[in-house]
């Protein structure tokens, strides 16, 4: 089934431990769209300047990703520079950002989008993730992502966005300056209540747990000798997510669980090389042999 995601393009300046890459392509709705496009056809709402010509558009070739609701006007794109030190490669330190013509996005739902049967919305104005979310009425499941910026700046658009979706994924920080405690599993509760019947919540290295009603799954992050660049590793684990939901149609405990290891799997390649270079040469066997490999290292006998 058709996944749509709204989210940013941008370019990328980053430095790690592992060297420099700059003026590659990145954002969340291109993480997102290129992991997810693996499992379904995926269909893009982003805004570009004119610098984003067609040698970048070409991260898109070849896939089954629709991008014809990506806007581009006069301007130049969406631009961020970042640092992660050695001791620290869960956390960027932002040098630079500059939203340029970001700055005024105003996703355009083609009409051709509105059947979509799920929905991610990337980490924008929570106004604006209300208002393409009432767009879509007849969607299957609505995800939504957000962060501490909306948390603290906008918490009363963001509440009444999070009662309209049904999947909330953040990370750890996230979830705790949402709820306001730092238990996890009392913020959980908490972020439950405002709305989504389904919490993802993000821990990077450390994995990712899955909360729904009374139940909790937790899987762990996949073991790696070395992580180059962790730029866009949430946004690839929500493609992963999304995606395999989208390809089974099944929103069963199950299928949650296994989603959050495709997630979790996706993730993993996605840090293995700067921006979007393994996952652009990345194969399905590939993915299929880490999924099994997780499964191993996680299935016991009770």
């Amino acid at each position: 089934m058709s996944l749509l995601v709204v989210g940013s393009v941008a370019f990328d300046c980053i430095e790690t431990p592992h060297g420099f890459a700059e003026d590659v392509v990145g954002g969340s709705a291109v993480y997102f769209a290129v992991t997810a496009s693996f499992f379904a056809p995926v269909k893009v709402v982003a805004i570009v300047g004119e610098d984003f010509g067609e040698r970048q558009m070409r991260v898109f070739s070849h896939r089954p990703i629709d991008i014809e609701g990506i806007e581009r006007v006069p301007g130049k794109t969406f631009r961020w520079r970042g640092k992660y030190r050695a001791d620290d490669m869960a956390n960027a330190q932002t040098l630079d950002t500059q939203l340029n013509v970001f700055e005024n996005f105003s996703p355009k739902i083609p009409a051709s989008y509105l059947d979509s049967a799920y929905l991610f919305l990337g980490n924008i104005h929570p106004t604006l993730q209300l208002h393409v979310r009432e767009q879509l009425p007849a969607c299957r499941l609505v995800a939504l992502d957000t962060m501490n910026y909306w948390i603290k700046g906008t918490p009363e658009e963001l509440k009444k966005t999070l009662a309209a979706v049904d999947l909330l994924v953040i990370n750890e920080g996230e979830a705790r300056m949402l709820s306001g405690t730092d238990n996890l599993r009392r913020s959980a509760a908490a972020i439950l209540k405002m709305g989504p019947r389904t919490l993802v919540i993000k821990r990077g290295e450390f994995g990712a747990c899955l909360f729904q009603g009374d139940s909790i799954f937790f899987a762990p992050g996949y073991p790696l000798e070395q992580v180059h660049d962790p730029t866009g590793a949430g946004d690839t684990f929500a493609g992963g997510f999304m995606g395999h939901l989208a390809r089974s149609g099944d929103h069963s405990e199950a299928s949650l669980r296994r989603a959050l290891v495709y997630g979790s799997v996706m993730a993993s390649f996605a840090v293995e090389e700067f921006g979007l270079h393994r996952l652009l040469r990345l194969t399905p066997k590939e993915i299929d042999a880490r999924y099994r490999e997780f499964k191993s290292m996680t299935h016991f006998d009770v």
